[in-house]
């Protein structure tokens, strides 16, 4: 590890703020991987005859514990926990509702106020708040993910292209941004929406259609500058192939301006998907979205938790995104370094 690494490092260390909007923010992603672990409406492990079963995972016949069908058994039936019970046991997640099971326990209409059962309440589905917000917490993460990362790559490789060879290349580069960054893309989503059922690939298509010009400019600056350095002059001159100039010689420095900008990335990715859902032009009905439970929040102003929870989840999901990316902006940024040298 070179000593400008450690530096950066350190310095990103030095900043509480981000290191600990870090540490919270890979908790919960990290906790939000293992949701069908913790929200379920289908036991973790089901013992019975001194075998063990994992429901969550798979799907048993009723058979399979001494019943009479073929089908999949409910076993939050009093008859199935017998069954159960007689010769084993059952070991419950936290939360006995995924994020599309329907409580049809409940005491009142839905949507119904937190409880014992339903901790955050349930949606004017009688579905279980809390457990989409772990689900909708984990797609928007994912999505997010995805759309930084393919973006990203797009991105690099057209800034590198335009910056590295200019001329024509740049130039019919800059048009083509120009003229595909003047689509209005909410209305291009509302088109295609009215005769494409939206599902995840779809969504992912289509956003990262327009999303990958974030990174073009400063990759496409960075390149520009680093074509006319000393070593980069020195290296074509002794034959060495654009290539590996782009990847070993440029690349690495550019790359500190990505660093940079994923964090930012990735919060307008989740905010986009949000916004997708809240409008209805994101996932299906009925799929974990944070958006989707803002909306209901919106039509359901007598259940405050509703819009309250998917908020906060929001706020602080946003928030320490970008106290991330403050901290990667400030530990690459060398005049921090002189700064804190002074």
């Amino acid at each position: 590890m070179s000593p400008v690494t450690k530096r950066r490092i350190q310095a990103f260390k030095s900043n509480k703020r981000a290191i600990w909007s870090l540490r919270i923010f890979m908790l919960l992603f990290i906790v939000s991987l293992f949701a069908e672990v913790i929200a379920n409406d289908r036991p973790v492990v089901v013992k019975y005859n001194g075998v063990l079963y994992y429901p969550f995972l798979k799907s048993y016949p009723e058979t399979t514990f001494g019943g009479y069908f073929g089908t999949e058994p409910d076993y939050a039936e009093t008859y199935v926990k017998e069954l159960i019970n007689k010769k084993g046991w059952i070991a419950w997640p936290a939360i006995k509702y995924r994020y599309d099971s329907t409580n049809y326990d409940l005491t009142q209409p839905a949507p119904c106020p937190p409880n014992l059962k339903n901790w955050l309440g349930t949606d004017d589905q009688g579905r279980d708040v809390f457990a989409r917000l772990i689900y909708g917490f984990r797609v928007s993460v994912l999505f997010g993910l995805c759309l930084t990362i393919t973006s990203s790559a797009l991105g690099i490789a057209a800034g590198a292209i335009q910056g590295y060879f200019g001329g024509l290349a740049d130039l019919a580069g800059q048009r083509f941004m120009e003229i595909w960054g003047g689509m209005p893309v909410l209305f291009f989503l509302i088109i295609l929406s009215s005769f494409v059922e939206p599902n995840y690939g779809w969504l992912l298509a289509i956003t990262l259609a327009f999303g990958w010009m974030a990174l073009v400019g400063p990759i496409r600056a960075e390149f520009l500058k680093g074509r006319n350095l000393d070593y980069v002059k020195a290296a074509r001159s002794l034959g060495i192939t654009s290539t590996s100039i782009i990847f070993r010689h440029i690349l690495p420095n550019a790359l500190v301006a990505t660093l940079t900008f994923m964090p930012f990335l990735l919060t307008g990715a989740i905010t986009t998907l949000t916004s997708l859902d809240f409008l209805g032009f994101g996932l299906p009905p009925g799929s974990a979205s944070l958006g989707e439970l803002l909306a209901q929040g919106k039509a359901n102003l007598h259940a405050p938790w509703l819009g309250i929870s998917a908020f906060v989840t929001l706020a602080a999901m946003l928030s320490m995104l970008v106290f991330i990316g403050e901290g990667l902006r400030d530990a690459m940024d060398p005049r921090h370094f002189s700064q804190r040298g002074q």
